[in-house]
């Protein structure tokens, strides 16, 4: 079962935060449960548009989080060094810019690479370890910076929000867990912390939560009775970091179900984490030198591949004009649908054509010996055709000469379909070539319609923030094609594939339980007939959110109240996360941000020039929480 880091005890705010556990009745309040990313760049936005809506009134801030303000769990600067973030760091920033849509104004503020340059140049001074300091001194644009390196941009944003929030505002940091809410929609709202008898009062209260703990499901649940009755080793959906991995031991098989982001921090933390290094030849080829303390990972997943690299080449020339077939107008069309199942329905139609548009506009324009037609009339026609429609397929054959230059979102979703390898070792083979195959791709600019499909991507996630509980089969293929690995990740993957101390299970992996040889038992559809046992088993993923499992006291204490998606997540209103009540009203005095919501096609940072949702929710709940708040006032 996970061992969670200890959150520390409330610890003394900085001298210009004094810690108070109370309000005056005179001075309205505003509590923000949650100080990681989304809590912070809530704060940001308060700093921002406190001068015009809030003028020099008093306000009392509270910031509520058992976690260090800044990074908060996620990102909080203890876990291991060896721990990367999957983005550039040029992509990475925690600021608004001009392309953000909000009302409130644009406050600029470094990328991480940017600010990284700052530390490095001696611009900024900040308390780093030191090879904390070495990474900032040696992170480029285009690098892949450290967990702790963010953690470190994080609170040093944190720092700076605080700074700018005008002197009227009084900041109280409390170092415990939120655990109960309570009050009408028309009064003040009551907060308890874990360890104290008296609650936190409050006129307005925003949850900014992060990515919860849940209890398992009904199957996840059976397969963690059956560990404990055969005294295996069952790692359930959890936060990577926080996995006590002791019970897998050197040597012995372990069975792993996902190869995202997960499967890639386990991978390091079982290989590097226990004392392995990689070699590199003349070529950039990695040998691995194993410690002997490895265990022997067989992996698979519903796809059996793992996530597609990200593309490693810096964009030139024209971009797509995004959205073009999925943008406000649609969305606000699909959300007067009646039911999520013809949302549904309907928004996968228009999430297709909206990437092939992507990806022919950068064909057509970047590479125009490879079509056979112009743009302007390839355009005109592939607009008017209906998405997925044979019409539609028939174009791009008449225009696009060779195959491997049209779009294929089903080859590219489940490249492994309808394959079957006639052994083991076959499968070892095939996996590795696909996944040289890609790593090539993602690093070719012949092939730079594969980053504005990626462009086209970040734009739909943006669009669907507004649209409500759009289900997990989004999220899923989102991340696989745009939220994949750094190149060098899937490098490692294939030397540990070679070492032999990662054995690639297939497509389609279904696992089985033996209480009479008492084992964990894998098997897939790539190789039928081939079954692996083992001792240990590891879900590779996070926890899906859901109000009615998590493990967070708060907010399974207000499914009652709430109205909930039926993906288990909290309604709210988009545009400016007010969470709504059962009778769908929104209510006056909460909010919620984040991954719980409705919304969370929204990640707390973003790349620069993005207009990213959060940053646009954000802006939004900090104009409607200090427009309220003013009203509050003596």
């Amino acid at each position: 079962m996970p061992a969670h880091p200890r959150p520390p005890a409330d610890a003394p705010a900085p001298a210009s935060a004094p810690s108070s556990d109370s309000a005056s009745d005179s001075v309205p309040s505003l509590v923000v449960v949650g100080a990681g990313p989304r809590g912070t760049g809530l704060v940001e936005r308060l700093a921002a548009n406190a001068p015009e809506l809030f003028g020099t009134a008093r306000l009392d801030l509270h910031l509520v989080d058992p976690y260090p303000p800044g990074g908060g769990r996620i990102w909080r600067r203890d876990q291991s060094p060896l721990l990367w973030m999957n983005s550039m760091a040029e992509d990475v920033t925690m600021y608004t810019d001009d392309s953000v849509e909000q009302a409130g104004p644009v406050r600029h503020g470094p990328s991480l690479a940017e600010w990284a340059a700052r530390v490095r140049d001696g611009e900024e001074t900040i308390a780093l370890d030191p090879g904390t300091a070495a990474e900032a001194r040696r992170l480029t644009p285009r690098g892949f910076a450290g967990r702790r390196l963010q953690s470190a941009y994080l609170s040093w944003v944190r720092e700076r929000a605080v700074a700018a929030l005008p002197p009227g505002i009084t900041v109280h940091e409390h170092r415990r867990r939120a655990v109960r809410l309570a009050g009408p929609p028309d009064g003040r709202q009551r907060l308890w912390l874990e360890g104290r008898t008296e609650p936190l009062h409050a006129d307005l209260v925003v949850l900014a939560l992060g990515h919860l703990d849940a209890e398992p499901a009904p199957r996840e649940q059976a397969l963690a009775t059956f560990a404990a009755d055969h005294e295996l080793t069952y790692l359930p959906p959890q936060f990577t970091a926080d996995s006590d991995l002791g019970g897998l031991r050197p040597g012995e098989p372990v069975l792993v179900r996902g190869l995202g982001l997960a499967f890639v921090d386990l991978m390091v933390l079982l290989t590097e984490g226990r004392g392995g290094r990689y070699t590199a030849d003349d070529n950039g080829a990695l040998t691995y030198h194993p410690s002997g303390r490895e265990p022997v990972l067989h992996v698979g997943s519903r796809r059996g591949v793992p996530y597609r690299a990200k593309p490693g080449y810096a964009w030139h020339g024209e971009r797509p004009p995004l959205p073009r077939f999925l943008g406000p107008a649609q969305v606000e069309e699909l959300r007067r649908r009646p039911g999520p199942a013809a949302r549904h329905r309907d928004l996968w139609p228009l999430i297709e054509k909206e990437l092939g548009f992507a990806h022919y506009h950068r064909l057509f324009t970047a590479h125009p010996a490879r079509v056979s037609v112009g743009w302007a009339d390839f355009e005109e026609k592939y607009a008017a055709c209906e998405p997925g429609s044979a019409e539609l397929d028939t174009l791009v054959a008449a225009s696009v000469p060779d195959p491997a230059d049209r779009l294929d979102l089903a080859a590219l979703d489940t490249p492994l379909a309808g394959l079957r390898f006639p052994g083991e070792d076959s499968l070892q083979d095939g996996l590795r070539a696909h996944i040289e195959a890609d790593l090539a791709r993602r690093h070719n600019p012949c092939h730079s319609p594969d980053l504005a499909v990626f462009q086209a991507l970040l734009s739909v996630y943006g669009q669907l923030a507004a649209l409500g509980d759009t289900g997990p089969r989004w999220h899923g293929f989102f991340s696989y094609l745009a939220s994949g690995p750094p190149g060098p990740r899937l490098r490692q993957l294939l030397a540990l594939s070679r070492a032999g101390l990662v054995r690639f299970l297939g497509a389609d992996m279904d696992v089985e339980t033996d209480p009479v040889r008492g084992v964990f038992r894998a098997r897939s559809a790539s190789v039928p007939g081939r079954a692996v046992e083992a001792r240990a088993l590891v879900e590779a993923r996070l926890p899906e959110p859901s109000v009615g499992r998590s493990r967070d006291p708060l907010l399974r204490g207000l499914a009652g109240e709430v109205r909930v998606t039926g993906g288990g997540l909290l309604a709210v209103r988009p545009e400016d996360g007010r969470l709504l009540g059962r009778d769908g009203r929104p209510h006056a005095r909460r909010f919620a941000l984040g991954p719980h919501t409705d919304a969370r096609g929204s990640a707390a940072f973003a790349r620069p020039g993005g207009n990213a949702a959060a940053f646009r929710q954000n802006d939004a709940a900090a104009r409607a929480a200090l427009g309220f708040l003013r009203g509050c006032r003596g």
